[in-house]
């Protein structure tokens, strides 16, 4: 890749800046998740049974127990938020890849 001069041309470089995690990190972050906050709903069982509380507290716990699972699948089905994107990236000069074409191997 030699211009008239003979001076060579930089390789002109794509950056992937939203692309998303590989799966099994997805899934490993999802997972860690969703065992954070089934730990908190057991802790909250096991106190609400346990500890000599006043009714407000046992209640409370009893309420992070039986609502703690809803909030723990739909955090883990949840889809990971986009990167907000950095306009200070796509400056003069650099070309973005499409959204339809951001694939790797096509």
């Amino acid at each position: 890749m030699e211009n008239v001069k003979g001076w060579r041309r930089r390789p002109q470089v794509h950056q992937v800046t939203d692309a998303r995690p590989s799966l099994s990190e997805d899934i490993g972050r999802r997972e860690r998740n969703y065992l954070i906050k089934m730990g908190i709903r057991l802790i909250c069982l096991v106190l609400a049974f346990t500890v000599p509380a006043p009714l407000p507290v046992k209640i409370l716990l009893f309420a992070g127990a039986i609502f703690l699972p809803y909030v723990a699948v739909i955090g883990a089905n949840a889809p990971q938020k986009q990167p907000p994107v950095d306009s200070g990236m796509t400056g003069t000069g650099q070309n973005e890849i499409p959204r339809h074409r951001r694939e790797i191997g096509s």
